[in-house]
């Protein structure tokens, strides 16, 4: 068997869960061609209310065995991790590695004006990293960001239509509304309760989607290293760290993607 041309090998993508797969969902949309690995750490999700060195230490070890499986692009698809292990993971990876913090943030400030306030939902760990304030900084626009550690429980336990996500969203962000020219979803699970969330806040407030300009981010890092596969159909292939029939079967009901058989991956 011929050596793999780095075209052919496979982009991987990671989150504490079954967020990533938004990612994964418009990555697939934009470039069916691709080879993509897929892996949920629902064995230990969320990584939101974990510690930085917890976070970090999960995002090493993914991160090797995604290795493992000769990737050509790795995609940080979890905004805590992005947050707090992007160095770290970059450190020992011998491929590009992308987080959703930067993406994100370019989208955000493309949709605001001059000048204009932006809300940055997340996590409690990405919050308090403060590196969306960070990445904002000096971009002349007034930033607020908001702790939102309810809404990933609710995705993962498949409840994002029910009324206690509205109650939820209500909660965080009603003080918010009409207060904001863009809000950004500051974590890959958030776009699942994307219509909520933008009930909550009102029409003058523009949703950025992480996930999307995460995923056209990494077609432009692939095409910019001559890297995009030029085949037709690529394949799928989807591994978690625990609870693998609970897992299709939400990826199946939230965002309509049939994920075959799941593999399971222990630490």
């Amino acid at each position: 068997m011929g050596k793999v041309k780095d075209s052919e090998r496979p982009v991987g993508i990671f989150d504490s869960g079954l967020g990533g797969l938004t990612v994964y969902k418009e990555l697939r949309g934009m470039l069916p061609g691709e080879n993509l690995v897929y892996f949920g750490d629902t064995a230990r999700v969320p990584y939101g209310t974990k510690s930085a060195e917890a976070v970090i230490a999960f995002s090493k070890e993914i991160t090797s065995f995604l290795l493992e499986k000769k990737i050509k692009l790795l995609i940080v698809a979890c905004n805590t991790a992005s947050s707090l292990a992007l160095e770290a993971v970059r450190k020992i990876s011998p491929v590009p590695v992308m987080g959703v913090i930067l993406p994100g943030v370019e989208a955000a400030l493309r949709t605001a004006p001059p000048g204009g306030r932006i809300l940055v939902t997340g996590t409690s760990a990405t919050v308090n990293s403060r590196a969306y304030s960070r990445a904002l900084a000096g971009s002349g626009v007034k930033v607020t960001e908001k702790a939102c550690p309810l809404f990933v429980p609710l995705v993962e336990e498949g409840w994002c239509s029910k009324p206690v996500s509205a109650a939820v969203a209500r909660e965080y962000l009603a003080p918010f509304r009409g207060k904001a020219d863009a809000l950004i979803l500051g974590c890959t699970h958030y776009p699942l309760l994307k219509k909520v969330i933008a009930a909550v806040m009102g029409p003058r407030t523009r949703i950025v989607d992480s996930a999307l300009a995460a995923a056209q981010a990494a077609r432009t890092e692939l095409a910019d290293r001559s890297l995009l596969n030029p085949g037709r159909r690529g394949r799928s292939e989807f591994i978690v760290s625990d609870a693998p029939e609970r897992f299709a079967a939400l990826a199946l009901r939230l965002l309509g993607i049939k994920t075959g058989r799941v593999a399971v991956k222990r630490f």
